[in-house]
């Protein structure tokens, strides 16, 4: 593509100048204060799955100019990025600082899952939050293999809401769903109440919640479809048979129990308080 568009002189500049095999220092002070990435993995037919995480800063873990982990907590049990990375190590990682450099940095690696109690052998000082939703499963380990630049170019320039601003949002995205013939798992219920708590709370505590109106209910309709007659719910996809795999697993439900297992000995590895007291997020 690159002889194609005729940009082969531009790229290797760009290779030379700014493609690094490990994290310098102002990368890691960078990746030390990011709150969320973006994260994309693919299975071992290349069939591609992107995502979001977020945390306070620092859930990122910087070891090393080579090593970074983050954790795996809870969540709606399809275990997508979790499956990837054991078919198939490879990923990508994109952070944006959005609010004070304009920046990106993206990371490409390999990974690998390691149980909460390996990670907390190997790196002692990691806190343990004593909420279960916020306590980590698993974490995934990743081997930095390349580290560039996002050019500012058509990153916004944002700003955090004031609290009392995200709680006006979050009403008016409610009316809207309410308005549009949905009940976005809310029951039509404006006046802030959620499970008994008002919307305020909800902003401050749905963090690691496994309550499915506090994580947003059904915002874009598609269960309520369901229930209606709409549409018929999407099968599981499965990969295309592969004979020559070896020991791999031949069928997305193998790959998904397996990951399934992982987090099953976690729970049952994962020591309680691992004896220290939560003092804050990663300090």
């Amino acid at each position: 593509m690159q002889r194609r568009l005729d940009t082969g002189d531009r790229a290797g500049r760009f290779y030379d100048e700014q493609v690094l095999d490990r994290l310098n220092e102002r990368m890691r002070e960078f990746v030390g204060r990011q709150e969320m990435f973006f994260l994309a993995t693919a299975d071992r037919h290349g069939e591609c799955d992107s995502t979001f995480r977020a945390g306070p800063p620092g859930f990122l873990r910087v070891f090393d100019d080579q090593t970074l982990a983050y954790p795996e907590y809870r969540g709606n049990g399809v275990l997508a990025s979790l499956g990837n990375i054991e078919e198939n190590p490879h990923l990508g990682i994109l952070m944006i600082d959005f609010l004070r450099d304009r920046i990106g940095l993206h990371i490409n690696g390999r990974a690998r899952v390691v149980e909460d109690a390996e990670m907390r052998a190997t790196h002692p000082g990691l806190p343990v939050d004593p909420v279960p939703g916020r306590r980590a499963v698993v974490w995934v380990e990743v081997t930095v293999e390349e580290a560039y630049i996002h050019c500012a170019k058509h990153i916004p320039h944002l700003q955090k809401a004031p609290a009392q601003r995200r709680v006006a949002a979050r009403v008016g995205a409610r009316a809207g769903a309410v308005g549009r013939g949905t009940d976005g798992g809310l029951d039509g219920r404006l006046d802030g109440s959620l499970d008994g708590g008002g919307v305020a709370d909800r902003d401050r505590d749905d963090w690691g919640t496994d309550d499915f109106k506090r994580k947003g209910g059904d915002f874009f309709g598609a269960a309520a479809d369901v229930r209606e007659g709409r549409r018929t719910p999407v099968a599981g996809r499965e990969p295309e048979p592969e004979a020559d795999h070896g020991s791999g697993p031949a069928r997305s439900e193998e790959w998904q129990q397996e990951a399934e297992r992982v987090l099953a000995r976690a729970r049952e590895r994962a020591p309680e308080g691992a004896g220290q007291p939560f003092s804050g997020w990663f300090r």
